[in-house]
């Protein structure tokens, strides 16, 4: 099993899908690392040889990946609350922060839909709340 930047890849899976398995290597970043490294991306994960495999960490090494990029953006959307803007706030309260619509969709970030109605008079009467 082949194990780079602290991510072990999948063995049946072709190098250049195997790789978008590590956080923050997309497909556009797969070509360049594979071509960095010499590496037939139709091959796969399984038959890699040890020096493929060390060519191919170096060329991801080159790239901001797993915990140090997780922590950038920890710290970026934080920075963004502390210094009040729109963005940050909209994180703060778990809304979309790019413009989408929260009337009827945006579901992922609200969470389930709650029903909000109206107290009748009888209900009212017999709590005895009074707002």
């Amino acid at each position: 099993m082949a194990r780079i930047a602290g991510v072990d890849l999948p063995e049946n899976k072709r190098v250049d899908i195997g790789l978008t398995y590590i956080f923050g290597i997309g497909r556009s970043n797969v070509v360049k690392i594979i071509k960095e490294a010499n590496v037939s991306d139709s091959k796969r994960i399984k038959d890699l040889t040890d020096d493929e495999v060390g060519r191919l960490q170096k060329s991801v090494d080159k790239f901001k990946v797993e915990g140090d990029l997780r922590q950038d953006i920890e710290r970026d959307i934080k920075r963004l609350e502390e210094i009040g803007s729109f963005r940050g706030l909209r994180h703060k309260k778990g809304l979309p922060a790019r413009g989408q619509r929260t009337r009827s969709n945006a579901r992922t970030k609200r969470g389930k839909r709650k029903t909000v109605g109206t107290v009748r008079k009888e209900v009212v009467a017999k709590t005895g709340d009074s707002k």
